[in-house]
């Protein structure tokens, strides 16, 4: 395939045996972890796990990011189309209250191929926010929720930690189809059925990116339309030993200037605490259920 799917929309050649582009990935699905997780808001893992399938290459290049490992460093073993289903109705019958496709972008072919089938419970597209449009709109009717990061919304800040200075543009437009499609989001038994959960990450030393963040969100979308997940878990990973203003945990001034800042703006949604800084909160990437 000719691939187009993402925002660099590189025109890469992805075999079924050779990765290509910036995602670095073949044409079949590789993944690096299949398991039931507890760690997400609690309207996606519920009480008994989300049925979290880790895909691995990215096309973003985040210097911080906590999954580098099956993102960056090719680390991941190929499944057939068949066996990814297979994967799916497994964690379901494991209990898993929804599918929750982690990193799922430049696999956007397959995981519409995989859901002409519906499955029997809601989908969750848990992505960077790095996503086209037309992509997310050849997926609609089959997402139940969207779960997109908005990492930041200044491009110097994206060129310099993500590799992408078309970064807040691009996630805006995508959190907006996110929402069109889905409409307000509808809890059921305390569960995400349907909708749009945005997630922020917020840095070290940027908490004014934080709240450009949160201004957006609550000033595009009336109550009722999304939930925001304000994040505080910010370890040093990756590549961050090359930025010296980010190579830290967070500051509990920080943290509490945060969640303030998205109480006062009334957003619906969740919070974490300084606590969640750990290396523990990342799955090992060991093939588990593949």
């Amino acid at each position: 395939m000719i691939c187009n799917q993402c925002p660099r929309r590189c025109g890469a050649e992805r075999t079924r045996d050779l990765g290509g582009g910036v995602c670095g990935m073949p044409e079949g699905p590789v993944l690096a972890r299949a398991a039931l997780h507890r760690w997400e808001e609690p309207p996606i893992s519920g009480t008994r796990g989300s049925g979290t399938v880790f895909f691995s290459g990215c096309s973003l290049g985040c210097a911080y990011c906590q999954n580098d490992e099956i993102s960056h460093r090719g680390v991941g073993r190929g499944v057939s189309q068949a066996r990814l289903r297979e994967i799916c109705l497994e964690l379901i019958a494991q209990g898993a209250h929804n599918i929750n496709l982690v990193n799922p972008t430049h696999y956007a072919h397959v995981i519409s191929r995989l859901l002409d089938e519906p499955l029997p419970v809601p989908v969750v597209w848990n992505s960077g926010g790095y996503d086209l449009p037309e992509t997310l709109r050849a997926l609609e009717g089959k997402v139940d929720v969207y779960l997109p990061d908005l990492k930041c919304l200044d491009g110097e800040g994206a060129a310099r930690y993500s590799a992408a200075p078309d970064y807040p543009r691009r996630a805006e437009e995508a959190i907006l189809e996110m929402v069109r499609q889905t409409g307000p989001y509808v809890l059921e038994d305390g569960l995400l059925r349907r909708g749009v959960l945005i997630r922020h990450l917020v840095l070290p030393g940027r908490l004014n990116q934080a709240k450009a963040v949160m201004d957006w969100v609550a000033e595009r979308f009336p109550p009722g339309t999304v939930l925001f997940s304000l994040m505080s878990q910010y370890t040093p990973w990756g590549r961050s030993a090359d930025f010296p203003e980010i190579h830290r945990t967070l500051r509990r001034s920080e943290i509490r200037a945060a969640n303030q800042y998205m109480a006062n703006l009334g957003l619906e949604g969740f919070t974490q605490e300084g606590a969640s800084a750990q290396r523990d909160y990342t799955p090992a990437f060991d093939f588990t259920g593949l």
